[in-house]
This record gives C-alpha cells, structure tokens and sequence, in this order.
C-alpha cells in the first residue's frame, strides 16, 4: 500500500484554488509501506483492536480528570482542509489510538473502527471582515474548552481557521483526549507527520538529552575520591527521595498551598479556559543559559518565577503598574507557599521516527507515562534578575538528583491496583487540588517543519481539565520558544498582564546578561 509524504508548497498563493490545487496534489510523494489498515476493522489484528485502557488512560476518563490536550499552531499560508484530510487518512489515522473507539464502562478496551473525518476536521464559516481576528481565535478555543468529544468517535479533532492574525496567516487547533497520550507522546506523533520545509522528505529533529562522559582516574588517590563522591552521591538521592516522597504524601493527605491570586476556588476542573501565548526569540533563552551555565528548562523555570512574582506584587499592591520595573516596590507577604505540579515523562526518548517505523518499533512505548515532582516557586522581588535563574537552576539540580518521579508514579500504580480507578483519581485531584499551578517545557523541531505542506509559525500546547486556575507551558520550535497559559478567568481575569510580565521578565534577565558582559571581558583583558 502507499502513503502520502507531506509536501512543501512554499508558493502557496491566496488566490490558488480548483485547478491550482489538484496540481499540488499532483506533487505528493509516495513511500511504500507495510501497513493494511484502510480505516475498516482488520480481524487480523484483532489483539491490539480490542486491547484495554492502560490504567493511567482510564483515570483520565473519571469527572474529575477528564483532561484535554490542545495545541496551537500557526501557519505562514492558508490552510487547505482537503490536503489535509487527504494527508491526515495516510499519517495519523495509521495509529490505532487516532482510528479507535474506547468501549466499554468498568472494562474499556481500544476497539478499530472507520473514521468519518468529516466529524474529525471542522473549517468553520469566518468572516474576513472581523475586527479583532485575534480576539476571535482566542474565544473560539475557549468555547471549545467547554466542550468535550463524544465518545461515538475517536477522541480528537482538528479545528482550521482562515483567519489572518498578528502572527500567522492561519491557524490549526488541535485537541486530543489526555487518555490517546502524554504530551511527549503526542508531540512526537504529530513532528513524525511533519517534514522540514527546506528538505521536504525529511523528518525534523528533536534534541536529545546526551550523556556526559566520565574520565575516571585509574590511580590509587583517583579511585578512593571517586567512591566517596559516589556514596556521597547515593546518599543524597536516598535522603531527596525521602524528603520528596514525604512532601508528596503529606501533600496528598492534608499540606495545601498558600492562599494566593493564583490559586482558585474547588471546581476548576469543570470551568473553561482562556488561552493566550506569546512567542519570542529562543536565541534569548540560549543567551542567558550559555552565560549562567544552565539549561533552557533552568531559564523557563527563572522567568516564570520572576513573572509571577511581578504579577503577584502588582497585585497585593493594588493592581497599580509598576512605572520602574527595575525598582519595584516589594509589597508581597512573606513564606507564599505556591507549587507546581509537574507531569514527568519515565519513557526513554527515541527521537522521531517515520510514521510506518513508530508503528513497527515494539521498543516504542505508548500511552501516560508519567509521575508527579512538585516543584516549589520562590516568589519574591529580587533586586538583582539573576538570581531567580539561580534559585531555579538549584531547585531543578535538587529535583534531578531525586527518585520522586518513579515513587510517585509507582506509589498512583499500587492505589490504582489495590483500591481500584477512583481512589487514584481521588489522589490524583489532591495532590493537584493542593498545588496552585501546572507547569511543562516541551522541546520542539530544530527546523522549520510544514504541517502536510503547511509551514508553520509556531506551536502553542496546553490543556484543559485540571484542578488548577493556571497552567503554564513553554514550547520550543526552530528559533522560537512560545510561553501559552491557560487560566481560569473568574481567577487570573488578566492573563495577558501575566504573559506580558513573563516576557518582561525575560527581558530583564537577558538586559543584566549583557550587562555583566562586558565586565567579564575587560576582568580577561
């Protein structure tokens, strides 16, 4: 059988249509492939159709964790919708999760059926006349976030909008239900359906973390030194997982965040979310990470602090702006409590492959792997912006050199097993309930990437569905990293003040960077 390649049309013309478009049709490449599936119920593979939920796909079915990734993509061209269902019948319907139904009530099973893409991608009427097309992209994926997708199909759509915004010439939403997969899982199916727009064949890249190399000293003094800095090492991550796994416990039974402006009433999980992103230079983040020797997630996590502390001064101090960001009146209360909760990947990074490869691959493993870190946020007014990179750069280092993660996702598996689905979502909610954020980094392609021939600007990814009023996510793509909340309004009536304030952070960060430049050099001089 034959799969179509994504293809580059990098003269796509506004007014290209009829003939234009069978021509580009005509330029699509086919690969063969060992793949069967036709969207019909294939009794040969009768085993993976009717294979059950994984647990952590059933706790996301429950009321309170009924959770829903979206993602954002802006595209530099208008949108084809028939390229894209044609294109979307030979990539992404192949995956068994995106071509099947979840059967059942107590047993649910994954059980193939055909796909009417015609229910799966929706291209509503717009006006092209509109006052504010970014205002009306923003409601429209806030209206989608009171809704759910009926279980009669498989859990995920494609929303395309033809509307010209500040940023892009059209834009792509995505939403996928959390128990098709993690975020990982997700991104990389979705880059595997991607290729680079200067080599239209080609997969993109995503970085993988590499492995330090360790030169190890073969005399006497060598070794004795390195076995203490081992057992001192071992110590260290016994004593962090302790510590982590008591805060988890203690967090699940009765240890809350502090009130703040941030932290909304009970219920969260059931209101819609306003999402607003704002995209800037990655070469920044590389910037303040290659002179503070951190990493990207270090200088997320430092703005991010720096940020909310902003926003949350402002508003104990009555919402006033502040006129000299540098000299900022510090009217926060002291020991705020306010932690985020981090949803961990424990799968092994593969990189992208081949869409037919992923399928094929037994070693690629699917679904919510995920665990639990709760990672504390210093709020405070620092008269010097370096220093919230700092304090993220140390908490994170504490935070890598612990076993939290494993613990508590095997600690949710044995409540799961032992008491059954709702006693680990009752868990799950208050660890969740009991923090006052989510927060995730995803990495994205190294290069320019066209979605079916469709290059894209950017990817803004969040979620909708948990018990908090904020979520923040960073995504990187090519030479742009995206920073997208989602928030409850009644709560954060103001999020683009808060993105603003991130933004500036960044700003600030990367201001005293240059700053202390130049006097490195003239100290080497």
């Amino acid at each position: 059988m034959k799969h179509f390649l994504p293809y580059s049309f990098g003269t796509v013309m506004e007014s290209a249509k009829g003939a234009s478009l069978r021509r580009r049709r005509k330029q699509l490449q086919a690969i063969e492939t060992k793949s069967s599936f036709n969207g019909e119920i294939d009794s040969s593979s009768e085993t993976r159709e009717e294979e059950p939920l994984s647990p952590a796909a059933r706790l996301f079915h429950e009321p309170t964790f009924n959770v829903y990734i979206i993602a954002i993509m802006g595209c530099k061209t208008r949108i084809y919708p028939e390229v894209i269902k044609a294109n979307l019948e030979h990539t992404l319907l192949k995956h068994p999760r995106f071509s099947s139904l979840q059967v059942g009530d107590r047993e649910m099973k994954w059980v193939r059926t055909k796909v009417d893409l015609e229910k799966h991608v929706i291209v509503p009427e717009i006006n092209p006349d509109m006052d504010s097309p970014d205002k009306f992209v923003e409601d429209y994926v806030y209206n989608l976030s009171k809704t759910g997708i009926v279980k009669s199909q498989p859990l995920w759509d494609l929303h395309l909008l033809n509307v010209v915004t500040s940023d892009s010439e059209a834009v792509g939403i995505v939403r996928i239900h959390h128990s098709l997969g993690d975020g990982t899982s997700l991104m990389s199916l979705l880059a595997a359906c991607t290729r680079q727009i200067n080599h239209p064949e080609a997969l993109p890249t995503i970085p993988v973390m590499k492995k330090r190399r360790i030169q190890h000293n073969t005399t006497f003094y060598g070794v004795f030194w390195s076995l203490v800095v081992w057992f001192w090492s071992v110590f260290q991550l016994i004593l962090n997982s302790m510590v982590d796994v008591l805060m988890f416990t203690a967090t699940a039974l009765f240890l809350k965040d502090t009130e703040n402006p941030l932290k909304g009433p009970p219920g969260l999980e059931f209101t819609p979310r306003r999402f607003v992103h704002r995209t800037v230079s990655l070469d920044d983040f590389k910037l303040v990470k290659n002179e503070m020797n951190t990493t990207i997630n270090d200088v997320a996590l430092g703005i991010t602090q720096a940020g909310l502390s902003r926003f949350m001064n402002r508003i104990y101090g009555g919402g006033k702006k502040d006129e000299e960001p540098t000299q900022m009146k510090n009217n926060l209360p002291k020991h705020i409590r306010l932690r985020s909760a981090l949803l961990i990947n424990l799968r092994p990074s593969s990189g992208i492959k081949a869409f037919a490869d992923m399928m094929k691959d037994t070693k690629a493993k699917w679904g919510n792997w995920i665990g639990y870190v709760l990672l504390p946020f210093n709020i405070a007014i620092r008269d010097d912006p370096l220093d919230y990179v700092r304090e993220a750069k140390a908490t994170v280092d504490r935070k890598k050199h612990s076993l939290e993660a494993i613990f508590t996702f095997s600690i949710a598996e044995m409540v799961l097993k032992l008491f059954g689905i709702k006693a680990a979502s009752s868990l799950s909610h208050k660890i969740l309930s009991r923090t006052t954020m989510s927060f995730s980094n995803l990495v994205g392609p190294l290069e320019e990437i066209g979605y079916y021939g469709h290059p894209m600007t950017y990817i803004a990814a969040s979620s909708y569905g948990l018990p908090h009023a904020l979520m923040i996510n960073f995504q990187s793509y090519f030479d742009k990293m995206t920073i997208a909340l989602s928030v409850d309004e009644d709560t954060i009536p103001n999020p683009h003040q808060l993105c603003d304030d991130i933004v500036e952070s960044l700003k600030l960060i990367k201001d005293a960077i240059l700053a202390e430049v130049p006097i490195k050099n003239n100290q080497g001089d």
